[in-house]
């Protein structure tokens, strides 16, 4: 058993030479020459066990100790207990980084480490494959060197991670790769990149299928309300049931048509490429805008729609699609609010960022259709949404409006009391 070396053993050799000392002087009659004798004898024993401690330690390539005696073996024995110590918490770190990289070689996608000044230090095997990267001689390099689309340096430099990018591959024009930076520590980065090519197709191609079939249902429709109008004018317009069936083909093909143009404007959205920090709007010009078509809109339901909006507060965007959110929230206020109702339309700067508020007294939703509302076509009420003309769309035109500005909406509602539609444009959008 290992027992540290104390006080008491030092002074123990110490007394000991001093008894040798004394001996000697009464043999000699010289005790001065004998201590000092006694001390060279005792500085060089301890100087050669320094030595061949120093050899062992350094030079010698057993792992157990020589066999010493004295305070020594106790320093032999404390140094090899340390060296097993250290050398089973080595093990145990090989252990868990052998396991750690066997799992990201086992991820299927590419996976980069970057040190605190954007230096590689490691990259699994798909990320050489799929980045180009050659390991190891690209230990050490900056990532931006070999990933040089100015997109992603543009990326990578602004230190923004909140969301992913998408870029060509640095090895195969044909594909594209989803980039995300994680910062899981002060000085360590992961760059996560994963194809993305396959998905990306489907969503063109069901962008596209939307697009055309929208914009070629454009002219049939067209032509069929332009039938309907005139049909009244002819000898069915006496026909009290034809009257009726054409009452409800008009109705239908307006509604038709307003189906159509969200899904035109949506897919708009989805394919925009302009670019939101381009234009400063002037918002208080485009509510008052939104005013007057919702006073429009409301005449025949009668509430009591109240605009607050705070004078200045100007953001960067896209005014098409941050008018196309806004109308969207107080029109269907207005629909879905019973008739001489109280809605508030408020814009005002809280913490930073820009809030836009449509809060109604009206029936309020249930809470378990909240999360969905959404959706593409999904209802709270079918048959009210179908007698108001509504598409089932204006909501996922906010949410993709909003997606493309940073930002999401948020809903509170109460059976009874009414709802609260909102958002928060983020600080940097905000006009400087």
């Amino acid at each position: 058993m290992y027992s540290a070396v104390t006080l008491f053993s030092h002074l123990t050799g110490i007394f000991l030479a001093i008894v040798f000392a004394i001996v000697v002087g009464d043999v000699t009659g010289d005790y001065v020459l004998s201590l000092l004798i006694a001390v060279v004898i005792l500085l060089a024993y301890h100087y050669w066990k320094m030595y061949r401690f120093n050899k062992w330690l350094w030079n010698n390539k057993l792992l157990t100790p020589p066999q010493v005696l004295g305070s020594w073996e106790r320093l032999y024995q404390g140094v090899h207990q340390l060296q097993k110590k250290h050398r089973r918490k080595r093990q145990e770190l090989s252990a868990v980084i052998r396991q750690f990289r066997m799992g990201v070689e086992a991820l299927p996608d590419s996976v980069v480490l970057l040190d605190r000044h954007s230096h590689i230090i490691w990259c699994n095997r798909l990320a050489r494959i799929e980045l180009g990267i050659k390991w190891p001689e690209d230990y050490g390099l900056r990532i931006d060197s070999l990933i040089r689309n100015p997109s992603f340096v543009s990326y990578y430099n602004k230190g923004d991670f909140k969301y992913p990018i998408e870029l060509t591959s640095p090895v195969n024009k044909d594909k594209k790769n989803e980039y995300r930076i994680i910062s899981y520590s002060e000085d360590f980065q992961l760059i996560i990149s994963r194809d993305v090519s396959h998905v990306s197709q489907l969503e063109g191609m069901r962008k596209d299928f939307v697009a055309n079939v929208s914009h070629e249902m454009r002219t049939p429709l067209t032509v069929i309300t332009g039938y309907i109008e005139m049909l009244p004018e002819t000898k069915m317009g006496k026909d009290p049931f034809a009257v009726k069936a054409l009452h409800e083909m008009s109705s239908q093909t307006k509604r038709m048509q307003n189906l159509i143009e969200d899904l035109l404007v949506l897919s708009k959205i989805e394919s925009s490429s302009e670019r939101i920090f381009d234009t400063v709007l002037d918002m208080q010009a485009m509510f008052l805008q939104i005013e007057k078509e919702a006073q429009r809109l409301n005449q025949d339901k009668n509430h009591h729609i109240s605009f607050i909006i705070e004078k200045g507060l100007n953001v960067y965007g896209v005014e098409s699609e941050l008018r196309s959110a806004c109308s969207n929230l107080v029109f269907n206020a207005i629909k879905y609010t019973p008739d001489e109702g109280r809605i508030q339309v408020v814009w005002y700067k809280e913490n930073n960022q820009a809030v836009f508020k449509v809060i109604d007294n009206g029936d309020g939703i249930p809470a378990r259709h909240l999360s969905r509302l959404t959706e593409r076509f999904y209802r709270v009420d079918k048959a009210r949404a179908r007698s108001s003309g509504g598409s089932g769309l204006g909501l996922s035109i906010v949410k993709h409006v909003l997606y493309r500005h940073n930002s999401q909406l948020h809903i509170k509602s109460r059976i009874g009391q009414g709802s609260e539609f909102y958002f928060k444009l983020p600080s940097d959008l905000l006009e400087k």
